[in-house]
């Protein structure tokens, strides 16, 4: 947990009473959430209950038809997707992503956003070289942090699921985000490899706020400051891990079903 009170930290992310439709479809009503600085968030729910949804929206993949999102002060509304890494947000997605044919290297060196001068590239000149060595350096910086740095020179194919998990999350911090947003982090992952992720889901909160969508629920528990459950495209529920434990909602929501363990 945060070594400050949550009200201390100041707000990174702000989803303020958003709906979303697909054709009619009310996919999202009345969705709010927040995330500050140095505190991760967890949003779960059962399938369906528009999870992918809300972080498709603060990604820009989809566009609300009422409500606000707004990343440090400034609204995400009519943002295009591709400058979320430019201002500091990354994300995950639930699918690897992994380019098959790259590295393990390659892959996370080009997570990086442009940062690279365009005409420097194309005419090859000996400061795009020198660009180009800084990133990789950055990468295998990323790498190791992740405990993979081993992998660099290996192609996605040739490594457990696992390592391939900690490479998606390699990759993303290439944009140096302020925010970032793990869509099922924890999906096929061993019991071993949860708690590897846990620990370094805390390890990066020191520098930045974290978001997941998640259905390993006891994961969720174990590593949130603060948990949002959805359910059926509406909050149900939002408080601390051990206040959503206790909600009886929660607990209808999952059909009956154990949210956590204690």
């Amino acid at each position: 947990m945060s070594s400050q009170t949550p009200d201390a930290d100041p707000v990174v992310l702000e989803v303020a009473g958003i709906d979303v439709r697909f054709e009619g479809v009310v996919a999202l009503d009345g969705v709010s959430l927040t995330v500050r600085a140095n505190q991760i968030v967890g949003v779960i729910g059962p399938n369906g209950a528009g999870k992918t949804t809300l972080f498709n929206a603060v990604s820009r993949f989809v566009t609300p038809v009422a409500g606000t999102i707004t990343y440090k002060g400034r609204s995400l509304i009519g943002l295009p997707a591709w400058r979320l890494a430019h201002v500091g947000i990354a994300r995950t997605l639930q699918g690897l992503g992994l380019w098959p044919a790259l590295t393990v290297l390659e892959n996370v060196v080009a997570g990086a956003p442009s940062r690279t001068r365009l005409a420097a590239d194309l005419l090859a000149w000996p400061s795009s070289d020198r660009h180009a060595a800084t990133l990789r350096e950055e990468a295998m910086a990323n790498l190791t942090e992740l405990g993979v740095a081993n992998r660099a020179a290996s192609y996605p194919g040739a490594l457990p699921h696992g390592v391939q998990k900690r490479v998606i999350i390699a990759r993303a911090l290439m944009a140096r985000p302020s925010l970032l947003l793990l869509d099922e982090p924890a999906s096929g992952l061993s019991t071993s490899d949860v708690n590897e992720l846990v620990d370094l889901l805390r390890s990066l909160r020191a520098r930045m706020a974290i978001a997941l969508v998640e259905h390993h629920v006891d994961m969720v528990m174990a590593v949130s400051d603060s948990i949002t459950v959805l359910n059926l495209g509406e909050v149900i529920a939002s408080g601390t891990p051990s206040e959503i434990r206790a909600n009886t909602d929660v607990a209808n929501a999952y059909l009956g079903q154990t949210v956590a363990h204690a």
